[in-house]
């Protein structure tokens, strides 16, 4: 159930992008004649008004289609059809799953704010939220639920710095001991790990947050309902943007941590185990994830197709076909083989969770 949950969420991540889509053209009196959502055989087809509207076998990923004026025996002149509107025009069609998948993690976001709370302040230390088999922070025996408090005899202190501290000790420290105190259930424990190499800097394969309360409070007005909305969504996309910066600035390092279906399908079955606010979480997260991942200048992605249109503004006329073409199935290969990649990365590392938890 928790799967065809996250299955659920993401199947509507993609359907509200898609839906940003579809609404800029057809506002605009421009010609659609598809909307799709999932790739593949169509399972569910109905045409209304030249549109048809169709549900597909592979329901991560959609589509919306324009009409070719060959096919539909349209004047290529005419000024409906997406190619011959001004260039701020189709802008606006290329960018708005973007800030369709924006504008619904913020109000996500405010949703779980008004409904759920907000957290206390962050108590001293650092939550320990999981931990990976056979890396630097099971081998020593932490556990998800500690708390660490010092590293090295040094009080973490709170919050995000906290972490940050933390962070910079362990990557600081490749293939160097260092010994960490933590509170586990009340009790207080030392335990002494070493950070794993990867690149020049240390990792310990664990997920860490600032040491939270699981209990939440009520917001005393609409302003805090507001800042604090802002303050998790600016971070949550700036986390976003730095993840992906990462795989160009660092690619080797930053790969191992990318996900890829089956691993966010895993992710989502797990926060909605929390209830809604897991949920909430999950499809806040991956939206903004969609927008940012659909941002980059990829010719399949909508930043790729915003390229094309912004050069074609520059010179006058389209980019060459041929041009297009030839980056187009570049960018398909490269992005088939890192999905299929991560597809089979991610199946086989829960098959062996898997078959560790039933050992």
């Amino acid at each position: 159930m928790n799967v065809l949950t996250s299955i659920t969420v993401l199947g509507f991540l993609i359907f509200f992008h898609e839906m940003g889509h579809f609404l800029a053209a057809i506002l605009q009196g421009i010609y659609v004649d598809g909307f799709s959502i999932g790739f593949g055989p169509s399972i569910i087809k109905k045409k209304y008004k030249n549109i048809t509207y169709s549900f597909r076998a592979f329901p991560l990923g959609g589509f919306v289609s324009f009409p070719d004026e060959e096919i539909n025996n349209i004047d290529p002149k005419d000024p409906n059809l997406l190619k011959n509107r001004p260039i701020i025009q189709r802008v606006i069609v290329i960018s708005a799953g973007v800030f369709a998948n924006l504008i619904l993690a913020y109000t996500i976001l405010v949703l779980n704010v008004t409904t759920i709370g907000i957290p206390f302040d962050p108590e001293p230390g650092i939550l320990v939220l999981a931990t990976q088999p056979d890396k630097a922070a099971s081998i020593a025996g932490l556990q998800a639920g500690d708390k660490i408090i010092k590293i090295e005899t040094n009080p973490l202190g709170i919050g995000d710095q906290a972490v940050s501290t933390l962070v910079e000790n362990i990557q600081n420290s490749s293939e160097k001991p260092i010994s960490l105190e933590i509170d586990r259930d009340g009790v207080f424990k030392e335990i002494t790990l070493v950070p794993k190499n990867i690149n020049g800097k240390g990792t310990i394969g664990a997920q860490l947050q600032p040491n939270l309360r699981k209990e939440t409070k009520k917001t005393k007005n609409f302003f805090e309902i507001i800042k604090y909305s802002n303050n998790e969504f600016t971070s949550l996309l700036i986390k976003t943007i730095q993840g992906y910066k990462g795989l160009i600035t660092n690619f080797a390092s930053t790969a191992q941590q990318l996900s890829g279906p089956v691993k966010i399908v895993e992710i989502g079955a797990q926060l909605s185990e929390q209830g809604g606010t897991g949920i909430l979480l999950f499809a806040a997260l991956i939206s903004i994830n969609l927008a940012v991942l659909n941002s980059l200048p990829l010719p399949l992605l909508d930043g790729g197709q915003l390229v094309f249109t912004l050069i074609e503004g520059f010179r006058g006329k389209p980019v060459p076909v041929k041009v297009q073409m030839a980056v187009t199935q570049s960018s398909f290969f490269l992005l088939v083989g890192l999905s299929v990649l991560l597809i089979i990365r991610d199946t086989s590392q829960l098959l062996i969770v898997q078959r560790l938890l039933n050992q």
